[in-house]
């Protein structure tokens, strides 16, 4: 059929534009308009091609090939088609599994099948020379297209080159058209300074009964383990991290009585409150690759307890669904309150509105929660928890947060300063419409 299509190969034509405007090829170092994007490569197609657009391919690799906020916003636009690779760490780089087999298959089926005339490839691989060779027997007219290179050589297979039946480099000025470097100098601020909304939420003191519930709990664990050695066995080690976020009981490794395990990192810097009112940067050094230590006064105490919402040490297990206290078992989850229209009007928004920025996550969720409450006496409940969130909506928090990508492994560590983001942002908006509710009427 006289048509064309477009099969890109994100990790080339992003990783090769990152080298060009911002120097290494880390996409993190660039932002992409992706609307502008793709109608740039379907003009740039019809155009070189001379045939009309059938449909844009776009190959990427994902964690766990779970889509991320840009490949949700890439398959709701027309003519586009996502096909997603893994993305695994090996020697602490990410390398994509699967993309070039994808790209070859598809490659192949569309020129034994007639489906279009013409292909364009926007890759610089050599593994699909043996694809571009069969469709080219296939009869179809195939288009190499490169990212202009930083040092003004070649990023792509010579093979490749050789065998295209036409070749086009998409040069700086049509890169910048969606595509720009990020400008990183002086807008990270260092890491040990975090958020204001995040180091408020960090320096919030801890109950009475939370330090010495964990204390108590931390000693009962060494006591078992004591007498676990003198019976000659071998002594557990240390709890395994699930991956999973913290606040989702499903996920989270489970006790005997069905409860949620005590983290230990979080049992350690309770008892060490515990005995000195509020723990040291010395208290917390070692408690792990995500816990830095603090600079010197800096109140840290909750940087424990807020890992898990379900802690035995911070939640009272008395009443109310899974032991939740009485006072905020009554409060609604955003699933409660949420009906199927404004569901789906919530998808939408998901994938075209929201960019998946950890504290960006939680203030779309507190907005959604206090804007569908009947009684205004929930928020002003869920208000004096600060800066705990109950249970049962903090689970359901983080697990909205992990559509978007975040609470992912990072190092083999959930990452700690997403999840202080999220609900930060959180509060940050309940705080903004509490504030609105007490607000005094205008004459």
């Amino acid at each position: 059929m006289d048509r064309c299509v477009v099969l890109v190969d994100a990790g080339y034509l992003l990783g090769a534009a990152a080298s060009l405007l911002a120097g290494e090829p880390a996409r993190s170092r660039i932002t992409v308009d992706h609307a502008a994007l793709i109608q740039g490569l379907r003009e740039r197609a019809e155009a070189d091609t001379e045939r009309q657009l059938l449909r844009i391919y776009w190959f990427d690799g994902a964690p766990d090939r779970v889509p991320q906020p840009e490949h949700r916003r890439l398959r709701v636009m027309p003519r586009v088609t996502v096909r997603l690779g893994a993305l695994t760490r090996s020697d602490g780089r990410w390398a994509q599994k699967g993309v070039d087999a994808a790209m070859h298959a598809e490659l192949t089926e569309l020129a034994r099948n007639r489906a279009c005339s013409d292909i364009v490839l926007v890759t610089g691989d050599g593994d699909l020379l043996p694809g571009l060779m069969s469709a080219k027997e296939h009869g179809v007219a195939v288009h190499l297209w490169a990212v202009q290179a930083a040092d003004g050589d070649y990023n792509q297979s010579e093979d490749l080159v050789a065998e295209a039946d036409e070749r086009r480099v998409l040069d700086r000025a049509w890169i910048t058209r969606a595509v720009r470097a990020k400008d990183i100098s002086g807008v990270c601020p260092p890491a040990s300074v975090p958020r204001t909304e995040i180091a408020a939420i960090l320096s919030a003191p801890l109950p009475e009964s939370a330090v010495a519930a964990a204390a108590a709990a931390s000693a009962a664990d060494r006591d078992a383990g004591d007498r676990t050695e003198r019976n000659g066995t071998a002594r557990p080690g240390p709890v395994p991290r699930s991956g999973a976020p913290d606040g989702v009981a499903a996920a989270a490794p489970a006790g005997a009585d069905g409860t949620c395990t005590v983290d230990r990192d979080a049992e350690a810097a309770a008892a060490g409150a515990a005995g000195k009112g509020v723990p040291t940067p010395k208290d917390l050094a070692g408690l792990g690759k995500n816990h830095p230590t603090p600079p010197a006064g800096t109140p840290v105490p909750a940087a424990a307890t807020l890992r898990w919402s379900s802690d035995k040490g911070w939640m009272e297990r008395t009443g109310g669904p899974v032991g939740e206290p009485p006072e905020t078992a009554s409060l609604p989850t955003l699933a409660q309150l949420t009906s199927a229209e404004q569901r789906w009007a919530d998808r939408e928004e998901d994938i075209t509105a929201v960019g998946g920025d950890p504290f960006e996550v939680g203030q779309v969720f507190a907005r959604r929660w206090t804007e569908r409450l009947a009684d205004t006496a929930h928020l002003q409940q869920l208000s004096t928890e600060y800066p705990r969130i109950p249970h049962r909506i903090d689970g359901e928090l983080l697990r909205y947060a992990a559509r978007f990508g975040l609470l992912a492994h990072k190092d083999d560590q959930i990452d700690e300063h997403d999840r202080y983001a999220i609900r930060a942002g959180f509060w940050r908006e309940v705080d903004l419409r509490t504030a609105a509710e007490h607000a005094p009427a205008a004459d």
